[in-house]
C-alpha cells in the first residue's frame, strides 16, 4: 500500500525486529511525537523494552502481523533477515517500506549481486554455487579463476559468520561441505584500499537524496568504526546520480544503503 497523505505525529509506526537499530528508531520517532509498536519474539529485545507496545511473537505469526498492520500507519524493518513473506503480508493492509521484494534481494547475496549488476554497477568476480551438484560440475580451473577468495553463504551470513577464506579448489570443495551444501557465492579477493557506504533515499513522490559517503573499518569481520564524511575517498567522489536513480527506481520509496569498495586502482566495486 502507498500512503495517500503524510503520516502526522500521534500516529503509530511499526518496526519488525527489536534490535539496537530498532531501539534508535523508537527514540527518534517518539521524540517527534509518534508511538511505536515493535514485533520481536524476545521479551528483552532492546527496541521492545522502549517501544510503546511490544508484540512478543515470531516474525511469521499471522495474528501478531495482523495486529501490527491494524495498529500502524506504516511499518518498517530494522534488519534484512526478517522473512520477506511477513512484510508482504503486512503490505496487504498497511504501508510497508522496504517492501518484501526488496528485503528478499537484500537477504540473498546471489539475488543482490544480480540486482546490482542489472543496475549497471560492477561487482567483484565471483562464482555462484547453488548446490553440491552445481559445485561438482565446476572444474578446478573455473574455481581457481576467482581464487584466492572468500566462500560466503548466500543467506544469513553477517559479521564474519558464514564466510571462509579459500586459496585452492580443494579448499573450496571442503569448505562448501562444511556449509552443508547451502547456496553460496565464491568471491575473488581484491586489493581493496577501503570500503564506503552510500545512503540513497527516495520519497514517495520520486525525489532522490544522496547522503555523504561513509567510510567503514572492520576488525575480525565485524564493523568497528564508521566515519562521515569518508576521509580517504576523493573529495568529489559520489555515487553517480544516474546510478542512484537506477537503483532507487527499481525499489519502492525508502532507503537503499549500498556498500562499495575502492580498489588500489581507484575503481569502484560492489561486494
Amino acid at each position: 500500500m502507498t500512503p495517500v497523505s503524510p503520516i502526522l505525529p500521534g500516529a503509530w509506526l511499526g518496526m519488525v525486529g527489536g534490535g539496537q537499530l530498532g531501539r534508535m528508531f523508537c527514540f527518534a520517532a517518539q521524540a517527534m511525537g509518534y508511538r511505536v509498536a515493535v514485533l520481536d519474539p524476545d521479551e528483552s529485545s532492546p527496541a521492545g523494552r522502549v517501544a510503546d507496545r511490544h508484540l512478543r511473537a515470531a516474525y511469521t505469526d499471522e495474528a501478531a502481523l495482523t495486529e501490527l498492520a491494524r495498529l500502524c500507519a506504516a511499518v518498517s524493518t530494522e534488519f534484512e533477515n526478517v522473512p520477506a513473506a511477513s512484510l508482504d503480508f503486512l503490505g496487504r493492509s498497511t504501508f510497508v517500506s522496504p517492501a518484501g521484494r526488496c528485503v528478499a534481494i537484500a537477504q540473498d547475496r546471489i539475488a543482490e549481486k544480480r540486482f546490482i549488476e542489472s543496475c549497471g554497477v560492477p561487482v567483484a568476480p565471483h562464482v555462484v554455487i547453488e548446490s553440491q551438484d552445481a559445485l561438482a560440475a565446476l572444474s578446478d580451473a573455473e574455481l581457481e579463476a576467482v581464487l584466492p577468495g572468500i566462500l560466503k553463504t548466500a543467506r544469513l551470513g553477517y559479521d564474519g559468520k558464514g564466510q571462509v577464506r579459500v586459496t585452492s579448489a580443494e579448499a573450496v570443495r571442503d569448505a562448501y561441505s562444511e556449509f552443508s551444501g547451502v547456496p553460496c557465492v565464491l568471491e575473488k579477493l581484491l586489493p581493496l584500499k577501503f570500503e564506503v557506504s552510500a545512503l540513497v533515499a527516495r520519497g514517495a513522490g520520486g525525489a532522490t537524496a544522496l547522503y555523504p559517503l561513509a567510510q567503514n573499518i572492520h576488525r575480525h569481520g565485524v564493523l568497528a568504526l564508521t566515519m562521515v564524511p569518508a576521509p580517504d575517498a576523493p573529495a568529489r567522489t559520489v555515487i553517480p546520480p544516474s546510478t542512484a536513480k537506477e537503483i532507487s527506481s527499481k525499489k519502492p520509496s525508502g532507503r537503499s544503503p549500498p556498500k562499495r569498495f575502492f580498489t588500489f586502482t581507484s575503481s569502484i566495486i560492489y561486494p
